[in-house]
């Protein structure tokens, strides 16, 4: 059924909003489009909570930022902003995601991706987190949709509404290229005006290759630092190619925008949103357990080889999948007819060396965010254990048991040399630590707070992105009690 909800769910037909007429300055007429739409504009940007969620201020007004302040930021040091009479392509924008965002999505793709739409590529689209019971997952992407929104029409000097057409995490792995093209180059891509890029990673530090590259123009190329963003107009203007990863997994957030309605992607994102995550009771766990994918979407070919994602991912950092008890265990036991990738989509437990966790998880897919959750947070669960160990504050840690494996590992078909080479960090980018079942099992809970107030947040704020269309940052102050 996801599958389906994937592959075959149109967009909603939607009017096409009258472009209002220019009497007053763009940022007087960008106003009265933010209220005739019933939208709230992006502001400035807002500060991030603990859960890297906006902290709305209570009374403050929402302003929105200086229509030139785009203008102002440095392209590249041979790049001045260009002057009215020049027609801008392209911006360059230093530093526009924080590093703490930048992990945050990479925790959200390397715990739900899937096999990309081109070969060597791995992406995460917010339809397929709201199809596989991870819509709160779409939180983090809500003000940075907004930000770029209006950093592009900003800088574009938009007289019109902008819709958002795509957002996703995409990974380019070893192997992966695209040659000279333009964004709009396909009959079925005409709709897209805008392109916005940002990236998660390094060039040199994460990866080898996978330099972007314009036609004409500048800045060009574009060397990828995490956090910097890149826009562009989708047209022949901005003809470009993405040089061939030799090494390590690109990761960039990607984002079209249309002007035509009938392509945003809010109302598909509503409706799987409405059937999948409506509904929210408190320490009802089973509110927020993803629910995997068909298997084939997980598959990685490459060289007529290939393995499952979340094998592989949880293979790099040391764990593997095991059997929930020991009578699954042995591969005999597997039915003739079964195959053994279905055992991802049972409970099972995760086990790292000759040890096994002895939480039992709902699938493969709750255990590969929690393990990505705790290599997310593994700096923060060494620090407080630092600082439990000189007495400055106490951390209560639950109660685990780990037990010996005695041959618990699932027969899964999976080639982790080959995994390794694609997934694996490039030039020791990743720090190496020592697993602490400790910290492990306390990232198993910090997980499930996460994930419960995400899912809580995404059920307060659904209703008014329903009556409007739309998703957009909530400010708190019209919100209900």
């Amino acid at each position: 059924m996801l599958v389906r909800l994937l592959e075959d769910e149109q967009a909603f037909d939607d009017d096409i909003w009258e472009h209002l007429l220019i009497t007053a300055s763009l940022q007087n007429m960008l106003d009265a489009e933010a209220e005739k739409r019933k939208r709230p504009r992006c502001g400035d940007p807002l500060p991030l909570g603990p859960t890297n969620l906006p902290v709305f201020p209570s009374t403050a007004p929402r302003l929105r930022p200086p229509s030139l302040n785009f203008l102002a930021m440095t392209t590249t040091a041979t790049s001045p902003p260009p002057t009215a009479t020049e027609d801008p392509v392209r911006l360059l924008i230093p530093g526009f995601l924080s590093p703490e965002t930048c992990k945050e999505l990479e925790f959200v793709h390397r715990s739900c991706g899937t096999a990309g739409y081109r070969p060597s590529v791995v992406s995460t689209s917010l339809p397929h987190l709201a199809a596989t019971g991870c819509g709160h997952l779409l939180l983090p992407f809500v003000p940075i949709r907004e930000r770029l929104r209006d950093a592009v029409e900003s800088f574009f000097s938009c007289h019109f509404d902008l819709f958002v057409e795509f957002t996703g995490l995409v990974s380019w792995c070893k192997g992966a290229s695209i040659g000279w093209h333009s964004d709009d180059n396909k009959p079925y891509l005409r709709q897209r005006a805008f392109t916005a890029v940002c990236y998660l990673n390094s060039h040199g530090k994460d990866y080898k290759g996978g330099i972007l590259q314009f036609q004409d123009g500048e800045p060009s190329p574009v060397v990828p630092v995490a956090g910097d963003a890149v826009i562009y107009t989708a047209d022949n203007r901005n003809v470009h190619c993405v040089d061939e990863v030799t090494e390590g997994e690109r990761l960039t957030l990607t984002l079209w925008f249309t002007r035509d309605s009938a392509y945003d992607e809010d109302p598909k994102l509503l409706k799987f949103l409405s059937q999948t995550s409506w509904s929210y009771k408190p320490a009802d766990q089973n509110s927020y357990i993803p629910l995997p994918a068909s298997d084939n979407m997980y598959w990685f070919s490459y060289d007529q080889s290939g393995f499952d994602i979340r094998c592989a991912r949880v293979h790099i950092l040391g764990f593997s999948f095991h059997a929930s008890n020991d009578e699954k265990s042995n591969s005999a036991s597997v039915a003739p007819t079964e195959d053994p990738i279905e055992l991802l989509g049972k409970p099972l437990r995760l086990g790292r060396g000759n040890d096994v966790f002895g939480k039992i998880f709902a699938n493969s897919l709750h255990a590969l965010q929690v393990v990505q959750f705790y290599y997310w947070k593994v700096p923060e669960l060494a620090e407080r254990r630092k600082h439990t160990t000189v007495g400055s504050e106490t951390v209560c840690y639950p109660t685990i048991q780990v037990q010996q494996s005695s041959g618990m590992e699932l027969p899964l078909p999976c080639n982790h040399g080959l995994a390794q080479t694609i997934f694996g960090s490039y030039g020791n980018a990743e720090p190496e630590f020592t697993l602490e079942w400790d910290d492990f099992m306390l990232a198993a809970v910090l997980w499930e707070n996460y994930s419960d107030e995400l899912k809580r947040k995404l059920s307060t704020f659904l209703p008014y992105w329903l009556s409007s269309e739309t998703i957009f940052v909530v400010d708190s102050s019209e919100i209900t009690q």
